[in-house]
């Protein structure tokens, strides 16, 4: 799965997939959207939306209000997606832009003036913001050629000499920067307000913090002691001339401590800041998170901490008075900047140390974490291995189940989170399942529509209670399913295009194209000095491109290690600018895609290792290469062998041999031997030659009947023998 918040995500939002306007100027009311006005279809009903009209209007009540922005009144007010952390995914008491807007989706930045509210989000959100928002809102499609920036928007909109607010701690320092100046352009002021607006009049309804304290990550999954963890850092902060460095990213802060907990939807993390000195180790978290257990204090010695290796605790809050005071003694304070898919610290951050101090560097923590060691290596092996066994077992269930006509895109969806949570050591969902059938798998991040309710059942970090909904699933096109989990001992990203029926010629070339990408992909051997991460993409999309298809998002993105599943700072697109190279050791994934507008969609993902390789020569070397974690059979109806190579299809079978070798037998030690039968019916052995179609040309003729039918026979004895074979299963 691609994710959100990344200098890639906002070159892909060009290229989204969505309904034309149908002319060329900016949308400028709500009247532009669909389902509003005249514009909408005859009969269609709203039921997803949330009236947000009266929300507005208390919005606009503060803007108004000295007291609430301590100057004069404000003509815009910007609400972001962020939390303090700049998390990918948010605690349901930081869903600020959701409160006031009723989108649900992961992307977005809204502004409300005295008498507009508009809503700027990317091309994976498009039909759903559409369906969400009430009409009283502008969607900006956001990347469209004649869709106004949100700057840009601003000026047109609120006009010279106005007041534009936002909360400093929930935008990240270089959006704040970027818009500062261009609003300054316009002679619009860009203001820091010390209350959160929508906080001010969010007061009925809204969830409390996880009070839930964070726990040890034992040495068992984490191989390494926090305490040389944080001398590592130390060491890396000394040759980079830095006193001090400010942790902001909770999967940051998760690593470094060896510390995990139940903060936030999806990500087994706390809310919490590090500061970071060479004698010393502060950690800000609400109370109670960090010093309620016993077994807390003791892993970070925190209990009367005087030395460089225990854990000073704080307030939450005391981060801010704290970085003025400390900062006045040191020289140089290490802040992250935005790198991949991280956005760096917020600008609250920043203004917090004086500006002359600031070392605006990508986390260095951030890629430490990436390079997993030899023990989370081996977790994420093993996780992904229990993760196929879930998946194996769940997709036998779904070919059961299609005939009945009761599933549909949201059951789906949450079924394959239930299998999961029957496996060891699972922890729930690393992501909102993706269930898309027909049309709805053309769009890349469609996630089925629910009714929201209550709290599920403990372990499912941050889900909901869901209402099943959605298009029915039956045997008429494919069904992208696009999952993950969080294991104890790793993390999991896994898509697989299914069809219960007879597949189109289209459909079947699109996915053995996108197979051939795939596999190409993760049997790609580099030099280690001289490859980037962006420089393998075109390798996925080379089958795709030489008839003319492509697939408008990254191929693969970093995977943490019982961590967030989009992890910085690998991003495999040719689209990018992030200069990374592969280490051994990093964990990322290969997925590319092709969708059909309005018809179908085709993904294919597995978690690939980088590993050493051993190579006859040596130039430029040393070399690496990739190994799959992933390993969940494709489907077989789907491929077309006459568009696989001799060697694709080599590749294909060893894939297929490590499914039933490895899976295989945790199948039946697990006794689930309805995933088992499943699982060999689509890791047969296929023929790895093939013939050439017989031609007319001269040089078809010089090929002598003998050596043709020598090479039918050898075809035909590599079939039956793989028939044989495959029988005694």
């Amino acid at each position: 799965m691609e994710p959100r918040g990344s200098l890639l995500a906002t070159i892909v939002v060009l290229f989204s997939l969505a309904e034309p306007w149908g002319s060329t100027s900016p949308p400028a009311s709500p009247s532009s959207r669909l389902w509003c006005g005249p514009h909408g279809p005859a009969g269609q009903t709203e039921v997803e939306r949330v009236e947000t009209g009266q929300r507005l209007e208390d919005l606009r009540a503060q803007m108004m209000k000295v007291d609430a922005v301590h100057g004069p009144a404000l003509q815009a007010f910007i609400v972001t997606s962020h939390d303090e952390h700049q998390s990918e995914y948010v605690a349901e008491h930081d869903r600020r832009r959701e409160f006031i807007t009723g989108f649900t989706g992961s992307n977005g930045v809204a502004v409300v003036t005295e008498n507009h509210a508009a809503l700027w989000t990317d091309g994976r959100y498009y039909v759903q913001a559409d369906r969400e928002l009430g009409c009283e809102w502008i969607l900006m499609r956001d990347g469209r050629p004649e869709v106004p920036t949100m700057s840009a928007w601003l000026q047109q909109t609120v006009g010279s000499g106005s007041r534009v607010g936002a909360d400093a701690r929930l935008v990240p320092h270089f959006n704040w920067v970027e818009w500062r100046e261009e609003l300054a352009g316009a002679n619009i002021t860009l203001v820091a307000v010390s209350k959160n607006l929508v906080d001010l009049i969010w007061t009925v309804g809204r969830s409390n913090y996880s009070a839930i304290p964070a726990y040890p990550q034992l040495l068992k999954y984490a191989g390494k002691e926090w305490p040389e963890k944080v001398e590592d850092m130390r060491e890396k902060m000394m040759q980079l001339g830095a006193d001090a460095m400010v942790v902001t990213a909770l999967d940051d802060v998760a690593w470094l401590l060896n510390i995990r907990g139940r903060d936030i939807p999806f990500v087994p993390v706390v809310r919490a800041y590090v500061i970071l000195t060479a004698n010393a180790v502060h950690a800000y978290a609400p109370f109670g998170k960090l010093n309620k257990t016993l077994s807390m204090m003791i892993h970070l010695r925190s209990k009367a901490c005087y030395g460089r290796h225990c854990v000073r605790i704080h307030d939450y809050n005391q981060i801010w008075d704290d970085l003025r005071t400390f900062s006045q003694v040191w020289h140089k304070v290490i802040l992250p900047s935005p790198y991949s898919y991280s956005a760096g610290a917020s600008h609250a951050i920043y203004n917090a140390v004086p500006e002359g101090k600031h070392m605006p560097i990508p986390s260095i923590v951030m890629t430490a974490k990436a390079q997993k060691n030899a023990v989370e290596r081996e977790g994420m092996r093993k996780a992904h291995i229990r993760d196929a066994v879930a998946l194996c077992d769940f997709f036998a269930y779904l070919e059961s189940q299609v005939a009945s006509g009761t599933l549909d895109e949201a059951a789906v969806a949450d079924a394959a989170d239930g299998f999961r949570m029957e496996q060891e050591e699972s922890g729930g969902a690393s992501f909102e399942t993706i269930a898309g059938f027909g049309p709805n798998g053309a769009q890349p991040h469609y996630t089925p529509p629910r009714n929201r309710g209550t709290l599920s059942a403990p372990g499912v970090w941050g889900k909901e209670a869901l209402v099943s909904g959605g298009l029915k699933i039956d045997n008429s096109s494919t069904l992208v399913i696009d999952s993950g989990g969080q294991y104890y001992d790793g993390t999991t990203d896994v898509t697989r295009t299914l069809h219960f029926g007879t597949p189109t010629a289209l459909q079947r070339e699109a996915y053995t194209r996108v197979l051939s990408g795939h596999l190409n992909l993760a049997a790609l051997v580099f030099p280690e000095a001289n490859t980037e991460v962006v420089d393998v993409d075109v390798v996925a999309r080379a089958p795709l491109w030489s008839v003319g298809l492509d697939f408008r998002h990254g191929t693969g993105h970093g995977v943490g290690s019982f961590l967030s599943v989009h992890e910085a700072p690998i991003s495999v697109s040719y689209y990018g600018d992030a200069t990374t190279k592969f280490k051994e050791g990093y964990f990322f994934s290969d997925e590319p895609g092709y969708y059909h507008e309005g018809e179908f969609g085709i993904r294919l993902e597995n978690v690939l290792e980088v590993v050493k390789v051993e190579t006859k020569y040596k130039f430029d070397g040393p070399y690496l290469g990739f190994s799959s974690v992933t390993l969940v059979p494709y489907e077989p109806k789907l491929i077309d062998l006459d568009l696989l190579s001799n060697e694709q299809r080599r590749m294909l079978n060893d894939y297929n041999a490590r499914v039933r070798t490895e899976v295989g037998a945790e199948l039946k030690r697990q006794k689930r031997m309805r995933g088992f039968y499943w699982m060999m019916s689509k890791t047969l052995h296929v023929p790895e030659c093939k013939t050439s179609k017989v031609t007319h040309s001269s040089k078809s003729r010089m090929t002598s009947v003998a050596q043709r039918a020598g090479l039918h026979a050898l075809c035909a004895v590599v079939v039956v023998t793989a028939a044989a074979w495959s029988q005694r299963w």
